[in-house]
């Protein structure tokens, strides 16, 4: 397996699968010294504390880092080269075709919507979009050069609009959580206080303007918290100064992926008010492992797992009135008990190791036989 992005948690889940399956080594840009990987896999890092300064230097970086990859690869005999992310990275890509191996990508998002996101902040919108337009073109590239493309879901693939590839496309890529070990039902969502909340990245991509300005509308009754950090906690915290000194805003800055089942068994409403950036938040398919439901915005691989009164809620728009009221709303439903069990036995049939380990070894399967 060969990765362009810096390892998370979801890089050690695909790892410790596709090693039920055949044997796998990981080359990355970067490995974070905590990460389970470390000890456990094959590992070759390949600018390990690397920094750029600056544009220019990004880019430098970014043309070197995929150099490094050319050499890993060239190095590596593996039949089948896997793209876990970094779908950006189209020199690698082609270079690995050239050489005769067989070429998996799988997008984690919508790169160049993050990115472009994240350099308004930063530069003029113009200079923003050009940028963001050249990383799409590169993966155009790696996408025209792979022999599969995975996605967590099919709503994810069509979110990316990938649908010109249809014949490469295997929509089966979604991860497992660990159903007993951790994440599971420990307190009944009717036992649960009226707490609400969201996890992950405070920063533009997941709503943090449009949930900052709900929270202000919540009752009193309501309480919500922000579990993750970032570059917009600041505001949250300078926004929201009132309801934090009252307790009925919580932040709990960066957490251990440990502390996350105790935050979601804690929940009776997981709302995520994300961009079309991500492929599959990892923070709902622990949330249904818990039995929690989930109220979220209808992007990417999202419409395929949250049905609107079954596991949860689509946020049909972005307004913050109408977030807060539907929060509201959904609170006061009876039958949360009924769409937390679905939540559960939605996690059992899909989210489970073996689940996981079977349709990657149909992904294996049909690459051995071409």
């Amino acid at each position: 397996m060969r990765s362009g992005a810096t390892p998370q948690n979801a890089t050690y889940l695909l790892l410790n699968v596709l090693s039920e399956l055949t044997t796998v080594s990981l080359v990355t840009v970067m490995l974070s010294e905590e990460s389970d990987i470390h000890g456990n896999y094959d590992v070759t890092e390949i600018a390990h504390g690397a920094k750029a300064d600056g544009l220019l230097g990004t880019i430098l970086l970014f043309v070197r880092n995929q150099l490094r990859l050319c050499g890993a690869i060239r190095r590596f005999d593996a039949p089948v080269i896997y793209f876990f992310g970094g779908t950006a990275y189209s020199l690698p890509i082609v270079f690995a075709k050239l050489l005769g191996k067989t070429v998996v990508v799988q997008p984690r998002g919508d790169v160049p919507l993050t990115l472009q996101l994240e350099w308004e902040e930063q530069y003029p919108d113009i200079v923003a979009r050009t940028l963001a337009n050249s990383v799409r073109l590169l993966e155009f590239g790696s996408l025209w050069a792979a022999d599969r493309i995975v996605t967590y879901t099919e709503s994810m693939a069509e979110e990316l609009e990938l649908g010109r590839f249809q014949e490469k496309l295997y929509p089966h890529g979604t991860r497992y959580i660990a159903l007993d070990e951790k994440f599971t039902p420990q307190i009944p969502i009717e036992n649960r206080d009226q707490r609400v909340g969201m996890i992950g990245r405070l920063d533009i991509e997941k709503g943090i303007e449009e949930l900052v300005k709900a929270v202000e509308r919540l009752p009193a009754d309501i309480t919500f918290r922000f579990v993750g950090d970032g570059a917009h906690r600041e505001t949250v915290e300078r926004r929201l100064a009132a309801e934090i000194d009252s307790g009925r805003v919580e932040l709990t800055g960066w957490v251990d992926h440990d502390e996350i089942p105790t935050h979601l068994n804690e929940f009776k409403l997981l709302v995520l008010a994300s961009e079309p950036t991500e492929g599959l938040p990892t923070a709902i398919q622990e949330a249904f492992a818990c039995g929690t439901p989930v109220y979220a915005t209808p992007v990417s691989g999202v419409p395929s797992v949250v049905t609107e009164g079954e596991t949860g809620f689509l946020m049909a728009n972005r307004s913050p009135d109408q977030i807060a009221e539907r929060i509201e709303a959904i609170l006061d439903r009876e039958d949360l008990p009924e769409i937390s069990e679905t939540c559960r036995a939605f996690a059992i049939d899909n989210y489970s190791f073996e689940a996981s380990v079977e349709n990657f070894e149909r992904l294996l399967t049909d690459l051995h036989r071409e």
